[in-house]
């Protein structure tokens, strides 16, 4: 006979008593045995359980019983055996079963039971009995005991988990429990199992191997386990991976219990345990967040044992699959640049990083790293333009091409801390450094001519013009002007600054006409005694700052200039009140303040690491916003090269100086002569060396002084608090990056349909360099007309003409130009790109794309939408054919 537990025999016992039977004794069906304390006291009835293997032994019980005393004889003697004799003093004058279930719906109120509960299986009983909360089970909400409600009381309380977190989400919080784990696993058989088939239920199919790694011990690795199960059941593998894979799943089983996961197992598992992840990294809990992270290190000891560790990158979430992604790019960028960059294989770099780029534990310093070394595989694919004919081209070259490139080279100088890594962008900057070397003595020799010349400048704007040629016909226009002086600025750095103050859309960039940028060559040698002074002065000129402020207000005798020192401030305020006073003062149409942060950095910090934006320029925002009403000129006085570490060339100099030193001795390679009246120092003709790595003094973080571009070009940003018609002239200012900076290779039609999965049209997979894809359509590929028959057609339609009116708010032209630019990238552009390739100011490109989603939203249909990402630019292209009725050659 089945062992009836004590706690049953007790319940039964209670009832019976509930019943006001008076006999003085209950016999119960039940193996003759009793390990705990005979005497039991249930209210106020004491009572003793006694044994009985034989109807003797049940007679001398009887015959024992002393006082009010009542009796429990648990026996698997029948009625036949014990005899009506006995029988006479026993409950019902029978042996009573202990019907687990009557009990069942006892210890829920009396209610009635659901029939599908019992057919249930026994287990439920016993485990309810066994399991019974101090204060009892919840009452059903009606008056039937549903299977619904018995297994979820049970399972919330053997399992310790809140009824509202049976689901997958609490099962995976649960394993984290270490003692949860331990009760669970000392559960029989088959209540652990009847349970996990009810959580099925409850939580689906992940709940099986999460069930099964707790019975087996390893419920603690439960959700690191989820997160393998994507490297382990790849939707794709080669034939080789496929062997290694199946081998690391077989070592993997016993942390299961032996148990082989299906499919929808494996998929639901690693979902679950992805989402508890993405939720707990980004938790504001700090618990939460070391929590994750511990469970990301367990999921990589875990590959480690089962040999799986070379196929993390598969792995979308597991720091290591971060690693093994960003080697693969570097592979690429490698591969790239073994000989001069080829389309094809700067597209196949620009796919490898899209998959860094989805991994959701990217390090997002390395992960920018890797987005300047695309771009500048972009810009060695990029065909190399004929040597510029005069100074002025090659300023205008720095400004709109290679101080974007200086900016990238910056980053990859700084390396990555993986050697392969490291290695790759070695040679990447190599490759840009010969690249850039060229153009550095290109413009050396024209800088050099032209400073010997000394010829009218024309439309070269040299640093001692700016005061003429900027900043007073601002005010002449009416305009109070903020001119800010960054110390030490280059090109690189204005790039990054001039994004960040149009970032939120308070600062309006403007430009001559809403032309691209242009520069101002500094004066020479490019050190701050003389190219800021020249500056201030309105003239070549040599001078500290006592030099400065007499040139300056001699020029502007109503103007303020204001040194590092006039912009400290007291504690709790952030401008200094002369300071805010003077930009306040109607009167005082030009304030100028230096801000020598940049140059600072030069001698204490590491320049080329730095993002030089609102942020890391303190005083700079502050200025700013007191400056509201004010055209801001931003301006530099040099620029900087960084120092190059034991790539360094040091050469001898009869001065102390860094980056020039008299013409003492001929110059050698790397270094050039330039005489002319804008050379202040040496007597009006010095060496300047045009190679970033010479220097001549004491090692620092930076230098200047010398011919590079990116010491000798000054930047020039104007900005105004967003109104664009501020300056006669001027206009907003088109975006400054160039091409090959924002834009991604396109992907031949041709080939994105060789490499597409079957029922499913090609993703191109350079668009996932910067912009997450959004999700495929199905379907195939439709041929791609060509451009101008399709907008041809499209312009010509009737519906289009209906839709536009007599006075469309756009143009044919802006449509013809946007569109054009959309089918070019086979149905994508950024907003930066839209803007560049329709000349639309960066400001006005968000308004022109809503007024084209308008324009061509059929019924509602999304002919033009914006992705995800907030920054790319979508056209359906067979969605537009349709909805415009268009008929195509």
């Amino acid at each position: 006979m089945t062992q009836v537990q004590p706690d049953a025999i007790r319940r039964k016992v209670a009832a019976w008593l509930g019943e006001q039977d008076d006999a003085e004794a209950i016999a119960l069906a039940a193996a003759p045995s009793w390990a705990g304390d005979p005497h039991l006291v249930i209210g106020d009835t004491r009572l003793r359980v006694v044994p009985c293997e034989t109807p003797l032994a049940a007679r001398a019980a009887l015959h024992d019983r002393t006082g009010d005393e009542r009796l429990v004889l648990l026996t698997e003697l029948t009625d036949a055996q014990l005899g009506e004799g006995l029988l006479a003093h026993l409950s019902k004058q029978t042996v009573r079963r202990v019907d687990a279930w009557e009990l069942v719906r006892q210890m829920f109120g009396g209610v009635s039971l659901d029939p599908t509960l019992p057919r249930t299986g026994n287990w439920v009983a016993a485990a309810l009995g066994d399991h019974i909360p101090l204060d009892g089970w919840p009452a059903p909400p009606g008056t039937v005991l549903t299977r619904a409600h018995a297994l979820s009381c049970l399972a919330t309380t053997v399992l310790d988990i809140p009824h509202d977190r049976l689901d997958v989400a609490g099962l995976l919080q649960w394993t984290r429990d270490a003692t949860a784990q331990m009760a669970f696993m000392a559960l029989p058989a088959e209540v652990a199992k009847g349970l996990t088939d009810y959580l099925v239920d409850t939580a689906g199919q992940a709940a099986v191997p999460i069930m099964a790694a707790a019975r087996a011990g390893h419920g603690f690795d439960a959700i690191p386990m989820g997160l393998l199960t994507a490297v382990l059941w790849p939707r794709s593998e080669s034939a080789v991976a496929a062997v290694d894979l199946a081998v690391a799943r077989t070592r993997l089983e016993p942390r299961f219990g032996g148990a082989r996961l299906t499919s929808g197992q494996v998929e639901a598992f690693h979902d679950a345990a992805e989402a508890w992840v993405d939720r707990t990294v980004d938790s504001d809990d700090v618990h939460d967040r070391r929590q994750a992270r511990q469970i990301l290190r367990q999921a990589e000891t875990i590959a480690a044992e089962i040999d799986i560790t070379d196929h993390l990158g598969s792995s979308f979430l597991l720091p290591s699959g971060f690693v093994h992604r960003l080697r693969t790019f570097a592979e690429a960028v490698r591969a790239a640049v073994a000989a001069p960059p080829a389309p094809a294989a700067v597209i196949r770099a620009q796919s490898a990083l899209g998959d860094v780029e989805s991994h959701r534990a990217a390090d997002r310093q390395r992960l920018e790293k890797a987005r300047m070394a695309l771009r500048l595989l972009r810009w060695l694919a990029t065909a190399e333009a004929p040597p510029p004919d005069t100074l002025l081209d090659a300023v205008h070259r720095h400004v709109r091409v290679d101080g974007w490139v200086d900016r990238a080279r910056l980053d990859l100088f700084a390396g990555d801390v993986d050697p392969i890594v490291g290695q790759a962008y070695r040679d990447l900057h190599r490759a840009v450094d010969n690249r850039r070397r060229r153009h550095d003595e290109q413009f050396a020799e024209l800088l050099a001519v032209a400073t010997m010349a000394d010829q009218a400048p024309g439309a070269l704007l040299r640093v001692e013009d700016v005061l003429d040629r900027v900043v007073q016909p601002i005010v002449d226009s009416g305009r109070r002007v903020l001119l800010l002086i960054l110390d030490g600025m280059s090109m690189a750095a204005a790039t990054e600054l001039g994004e960040s103050l149009a970032r939120h859309g308070a600062w309006l960039e403007l430009t001559r006409s809403g032309g691209p940028r242009t520069g101002i060559v500094a004066a020479l040698p490019t050190v701050t005694q003389v190219s800021r002074c020249s500056l201030l002065s309105g003239r070549i000129a040599v001078g500290e700052r006592r030099a400065e402020r007499a040139a300056f207000m001699k020029r502007f005798p109503d103007g303020v200039l204001l040194h590092k020192g006039d912009l400290r401030t007291t504690s709790g305020e952030a401008v200094d009140p002369d300071v805010r006073a003077a930009l306040e003062e109607p009167g005082r149409r030009v304030v100028a303040a230096v801000i020598n942060t940049i140059d600072d950095a030069l001698d204490r910090s590491e320049p080329g690491t730095i993002v030089w934006d609102t942020h890391t320029v303190p005083a700079l925002p502050d200025l700013l916003t007191a400056a509201q009403d004010r055209v801001v000129i931003v301006v530099s006085d040099h620029g900087h090269v960084v120092d190059r570490g034991p790539e360094a060339i040091m050469r001898g100099s009869d001065s102390d100086e860094n980056r020039w030193r008299p013409a003492t001795e001929p110059a050698a390679d790397g270094e050039i002569v330039v005489s002319g009246p804008r050379v202040a120092l040496g007597d009006g003709t010095v060496v300047l060396p045009w190679r970033e790595e010479i220097r001549y003094g004491p090692r620092k973080a930076g230098y200047h002084g010398g011919a590079a571009p990116a010491e000798a070009v000054i930047p020039l940003l104007v900005f105004t608090a967003g109104d664009e018609d501020a300056l006669p002239g001027w206009a907003a200012a088109p975006i400054a990056s160039p091409d090959w900076w924002r834009e991604p290779l396109p992907v031949p039609v041709e080939q994105a349909r060789v490499t597409a999965k079957p029922g499913k049209a090609p993703s191109a997979p350079q668009a996932a360099v910067l912009f997450e894809m959004p999700e495929p359509v199905t379907g195939t590929l439709p041929a791609l007309p060509a451009e101008n028959a399709l907008i041809t057609a499209l312009l010509g339609s009737p519906l289009y003409r209906q839709r536009r009116g007599s006075r469309g708010v756009l143009p044919d032209e802006r449509v013809a130009a946007l569109l054009k630019t959309l089918l070019a990238g086979n149905g994508r552009a950024t907003l930066d790109t839209l803007a560049a390739r329709t000349r639309i100011p960066a400001h006005r490109i968000h308004g022109t794309v809503t007024a084209l989603r308008k324009l061509l939203q059929v019924e509602g249909y999304p002919v033009v939408t914006v992705d995800a990402d907030g920054t790319t630019v979508l056209l359906d292209q067979t969605l537009l054919v349709e909805q415009f009725g268009l008929v195509l050659p």
